[in-house]
């Protein structure tokens, strides 16, 4: 076989030195930016209770509670994440995993101090850094490349580029470290226990174990090692005032509600009915069964546990809803109305309920329901402008009312909601056609029309 020449020789190692590059700056937004690909769950009692759980560690944070959300992401893993902004992301695996509403606590103080450290904002400090490190090794790998050393300059670039790795994961670490301590701080001026915080680093560090992740050394990991998190936090925990006081009884029952619920609306519905057999009673364990009998199509057997909760406490708005929800998704909307009435009143500030409502009196194809309908998803997309499906129901009202501008606006709305600028745009301006110009919603088409235009022009440069 032919040796190659020294030009191709060369070559090969620029495109090595190429890749590498882009490979490291793939790495770097990979790690800075989590992706935000899974479907976001949305359930008033869910989001009531996140809300209701982070309040005082968010306060104690020196943040208004009404500037920061906490959202819960359709995801099996043991995580959270910030990515920016004032938003805490939660996977679903972490709550039905949690024992109690404490360990969440815990985890949400920590978010909440990569949010007060700027820490996503100043992810390029650490990017610049290693990038530094890995264009110097480029060059001077390049250098001695060009001279005639080839493995030389290779290994040049290799080193370097392990070095870059290195500078940024050290980076991240510190932010950790960080986090951790601030989730101390806010936790305390809670008063709220850190025995749930620890609990959780104890929980991922026995998943190392199972998955067999080496526990040497955190060089070569985003995050220190568990045991090295436990050391350190457990002497400020149990010496805060809170090591010992419980959690609000009623703050517990309802988290307990709540992962039940989860359990029974993410996992298989086999191993949810396992987990939670018909002897079981108490309210968690029938909540979870109504779910996983909705989803494994048993509509008669979901409802006669949800009639059995109501029973107990028949003015339960998320037992209503619940009722209503099974009814609708099985076809019956009509039957659906007086539970999702009910609910929405016992509820009145609850607007993912009211969406549900609205759903389906437009489903009962009766026009008589109509107008209800759409004064209960006005009301719904007044207090949560940020349900899609609202907007696409209301959309559906004006739609059937031969109102197509706002039928437009409402879709544009949608659209916008969901990503898809061009769609957005598109409406937004069949919508300004028809509805008066200077009226509220001819501007809110408008700035639409506007964001759209700029996300939809950024698209088509990334594309090309």
């Amino acid at each position: 076989m032919a040796q190659p020449s020294r030009s191709a020789e060369r070559a090969g190692f620029a495109a090595i030195a190429v890749r590498l590059l882009m490979l490291l700056a793939l790495s770097f937004a990979m790690m800075a930016r989590p992706a935000l690909a899974q479907t976001i769950l949305r359930d008033a009692e869910s989001e009531t209770l996140l809300r209701d759980i982070s309040r005082p560690l968010i306060e104690a944070a020196g943040l208004r509670p009404e500037d920061v959300q906490v959202i819960l992401i359709n995801d099996d893993s043991i995580n959270a994440f910030v990515v920016a902004g004032q938003v805490v992301y939660l996977h679903s695996g972490l709550i039905t995993r949690a024992d109690n509403a404490n360990e969440v606590q815990g985890v949400i103080a920590h978010e909440l101090g990569h949010i007060t450290g700027g820490h996503m904002i100043r992810m390029g400090e650490g990017v610049r850094a290693a990038t530094g490190i890995s264009l110097l090794s480029l060059i001077l790998g390049a250098a001695a490349i060009a001279a005639g050393g080839g493995e030389a300059g290779a290994a040049i670039m290799s080193m370097g580029q392990r070095a870059a790795i290195g500078r940024f994961l050290a980076f991240t670490r510190t932010q950790e470290s960080s986090a951790d301590q601030a989730g101390v701080s806010y936790l305390h001026r809670a008063g709220i226990s850190g025995r749930g915080s620890l609990a959780f680093f104890e929980r991922l560090q026995n998943q190392e174990f199972r998955l067999s992740i080496p526990q040497e050394d955190s060089y070569e990991r985003t995050h220190p090692l568990n045991r090295e998190r436990l050391a350190v936090l457990e002497h400020s925990y149990q010496n805060d005032p809170a090591w010992d006081r419980p959690t609000d009884p009623l703050l517990e029952e309802r988290f307990q509600r709540v992962r039940a619920k989860l359990i029974g609306f993410v996992d298989d519905p086999r191993r949810t009915l396992q987990r939670f057999p018909e002897s079981n009673r108490s309210i968690p364990a029938r909540y979870a069964r109504a779910y996983a009998w909705h989803r494994n199509h048993h509509p008669e057997r979901a409802i006669a546990e949800v009639d059995d909760l109501l029973r107990e406490r028949p003015a339960d708005p998320y037992f209503l809803e619940l009722r209503g929800q099974i009814l609708l998704e099985t076809g019956r909307p009509r039957d659906a109305l007086d539970s999702l009435r009910e609910a929405v009143t016992r509820a009145p500030n609850e607007p993912l309920i009211a969406a549900m409502l609205g759903h389906a009196l437009i489903s009962t194809e009766d026009p008589d329901h109509f107008q209800e309908a759409k004064r209960v998803l006005r009301a719904a997309i007044g207090r949560d402008n940020s349900n899609p499906f609202a907007w696409y129901q209301l959309g559906i009202v004006y739609d059937r009312e031969g109102d197509q501008a706002r039928a437009a606006l409402a879709t544009a709305e949608r659209y916008n909601l969901i990503g898809q600028p061009q769609l957005a745009l598109a409406n937004a301006e069949q919508a300004m056609l028809g509805i008066p110009v200077g009226t509220p919603d001819w501007l809110r088409a408008q700035d639409i029309a506007m964001v759209s235009r700029s996300a939809a022009q950024r698209a088509d440069r990334r594309q090309r």
